[in-house]
Parts: structure tokens; C-alpha cells; sequence
């Protein structure tokens, strides 16, 4: 977690990155493992017409490929790893870890525990101006103007000390300690309105998110987690990153296999359904992501929007992770992609690529 070259974590960095992707649940400094107490079956029906397909071989080709999982139901429809990982092995989401938030703030708006028209400060009284005056649903959306800057081609981004609050680095000599909450507190804005017409990409967003949950519901987000892992059935862990104070980092923490994410994405494409008759998340609140989405994403992204923290195109939801995950579940054929990689270009980000293996995993789960 020492910064070696461009502000950048040892195991951020290019050379070591995929290392560091796959390793992330035992390198940073505080984490938590969640399991399940019943595994949800799945079974194999291979279509090997899948692999075959150009667009498919292309992506599982590429050398910053390490695992890709297409399911149906309880039917594993195609599956492939890299030779260096492998279907027992966890790999970080990044920031599809943000859909949790969809299935906690669903159930939060349906208690009537928490109100999307509300201004933040309301729940969180002692945040920052960065966010006090905005709504919950503008928050949610990634539809806030303000000082917190999510640029990985920046060595100087925010989210580089927010990683430090959240112990995936750390702090350079003489930088203040923190962690996640007060890292939020002191983020800045002045008219937060967004009016560019995009959605504004923050993490910081999502960590807002959880924290009014958390504080609406009088219950710490550990145990929301642990409902959606046991709904989910998850076979392995559920590894999930956190502050020195034990508070999870949803907006991007989590570590799980191809096929544990498939299993969860599965959650979305069954509208919050679970093994054992077991419910998360709010039915009529997955059906209105999808159907009112919130501003759409800069180009060549712009074909969808972003939604109470997924992605969505009307018909499915999903999201990408920082250098090169994807999850998307389509509730109308029952079917969840889930693409595995970890690019090592110095920002690990590449818009191109990333709307190339978009529109290829939405053509998979929009067939029935």
C-alpha cells in the first residue's frame, strides 16, 4: 500500500495491478468476510456457441482477461478463466459493489426509513457542504456538482485520499489520518445543482449513500450486507474492505468469484429474490431504476443511464469496476453476465473498451 510512482499505490500500478486485483481482500489493511448459510445450486448447460461468438473470444482473449460467467436461472450457460486465476478464486468488483446500495436504499424507501426528495443534511447532519443541500435521489443518481474529483488520470484525484481514509493506502508523511466518514464530511461545494446534462461519477456519492441508510435505519451496514449474502447464496466469501472504524467501503470494497457475483447479480434479474423465499431490496423499487433513470453517462457511454447506483438501458441493470469488471442482470430473461479483467494502462481506464464489452454483455442477457 506504499505510493511509489504518480501518487499511485504499489499495487495500483500497472506492473503489480493484477496482482493487487487479485489479492485485494488480503492486502488491505481492514476487511471483513461474510458467508451464507445455504449455497444457491448452480448447474451446468454449456452453450459452447457462446465462447465462439467474435465478440465474446475477442474479450476472453485479451490479456487483461481473468474470468467470464453467463447465467440463466440456476444454469451456469457459459464459463471461462484465465490461466493464472481460476472459478474458486475472488477478484475485486470495485465499484459494482455500489449496487448494494440499489437493494439497501429500496428497502430504506419502502419502510419509509428514508425519503429520495430529502435533502442529505437531514439524515447526516454534520456533513459537509459537498453534499449538505442536495437530495438523497440526486446523490443516488451521480447527479451532484461539487469539489470531490474522480479523474484516475489525475495522480492528484480525490479518490486517491479518500483511499487512504479507507485504508488501501497509506497516508503520505504529514497527511491527516482519517477515515471514510470524516474523509465525506469535509468534502466542499457551493451550488451543487448539476446542470451539464451527464451524470457526474463520484464514489463519494455511494459512501453517502450507506451512511444515511445506516443512520435512517439504526442498523450498521455490516448487517444489511449479511442479508444480501444470505440471499444471494453465496458459496465462498463475500470479502468486503473497511475503514479503521469497521465501516464497509460500498462504494467499492467487495471481493467475490465469477460465479458468487453471478449468484448475486441474479439477485437484480429475480427482482430481489433470494433462496428460501428470502427478500432484499424492494420489487417496485428495482422496476423504477430501470424504468426512470436518472441522467445518462458521457460519451461513448451515453446509450445508458445511471440509476439509484446501477447502470441501466431501460431493460437491464449492471455496473462496470474500476479497471475492468462488469455485471449485468436482466430481469426479463432471467439471465446475468458477469466479465472479470483488470487493465494495465496507467489510468486502468479505457472508455472504448469498456462501451465495446458493454453493448456485448447486453446483447448476451437480453437473449432468452
Amino acid at each position: 500500500m506504499i505510493t511509489l510512482f504518480d501518487n499511485t499505490a504499489r499495487w495500483n500500478l500497472p506492473d503489480h495491478r493484477r496482482h493487487g486485483f487479485h489479492n485485494i481482500h488480503t492486502t488491505m489493511l481492514y476487511s471483513m468476510s461474510l458467508r451464507a448459510p445455504r449455497v444457491l445450486p448452480l448447474r451446468k448447460e454449456i452453450d459452447w456457441t457462446i465462447g465462439e461468438r467474435p465478440g465474446v473470444a475477442r474479450f476472453l482473449g485479451m490479456p487483461h482477461f481473468s474470468a467470464f460467467v453467463v447465467v440463466r436461472d440456476d444454469r451456469v450457460l457459459y464459463e471461462a478463466y484465465a490461466p493464472d486465476f481460476g472459478p474458486e478464486k475472488p477478484h475485486a468488483i470495485m465499484s459494482i459493489t455500489k449496487t448494494t446500495l440499489n437493494l439497501m436504499l429500496g428497502r430504506a424507501v419502502a419502510d419509509g426509513l428514508v425519503d429520495l426528495d430529502e435533502r442529505v443534511g437531514a439524515y447526516l447532519p454534520e456533513i459537509g457542504t459537498g453534499y449538505a443541500e442536495a437530495t438523497v435521489k440526486a446523490v443516488a443518481d451521480m447527479n451532484v456538482v461539487n469539489d470531490f474529483s474522480e479523474d484516475y488520470s489525475d495522480p492528484y484525484t480525490s479518490s486517491f485520499d479518500m483511499d487512504v481514509a479507507g485504508g488501501w493506502r497509506l497516508p503520505a508523511e504529514g497527511q491527516k489520518d482519517e477515515t471514510a466518514r470524516s474523509f465525506l464530511c469535509g468534502v466542499t461545494g457551493d451550488d451543487l445543482v448539476n446542470r451539464s446534462g451527464e451524470a457526474l461519477y463520484k464514489s463519494a456519492n455511494s459512501d453517502v449513500i450507506g451512511w444515511i441508510i445506516e443512520r435512517a435505519s439504526g442498523r450498521p451496514l455490516r448487517d444489511w450486507l449479511i442479508e444480501i449474502v444470505e440471499a444471494a447464496g453465496i458459496e465462498g466469501c463475500f470479502h468486503m474492505t473497511c475503514d479503521r472504524e469497521g465501516v464497509p467501503a460500498v462504494s467499492g470494497g467487495a471481493c467475490l468469484t465469477a460465479r458468487d457475483l453471478a449468484r448475486y447479480g441474479l439477485l437484480f434479474a429475480r427482482k430481489g429474490e433470494g433462496i428460501d423465499g428470502r427478500r432484499v431490496g424492494d420489487a417496485a423499487f428495482i422496476e423504477e431504476t430501470r424504468r426512470n433513470p436518472g441522467p445518462s453517462l458521457a460519451k461513448p457511454l451515453d446509450w445508458f443511464h445511471y440509476s439509484r447506483q446501477t447502470y441501466t438501458d431501460g431493460t437491464w441493470f449492471g455496473h462496470s469496476g474500476y479497471g475492468g469488471q462488469y455485471m449485468l442482470a436482466n430481469p426479463d430473461t432471467g439471465t446475468v453476465v458477469v466479465y472479470l479483467g483488470v487493465l494495465e494502462n496507467k489510468a486502468a481506464s479505457d472508455p472504448e473498451f469498456g462501451a465495446a464489452l458493454m453493448k456485448m454483455t447486453a446483447d448476451l442477457v437480453a437473449e432468452k
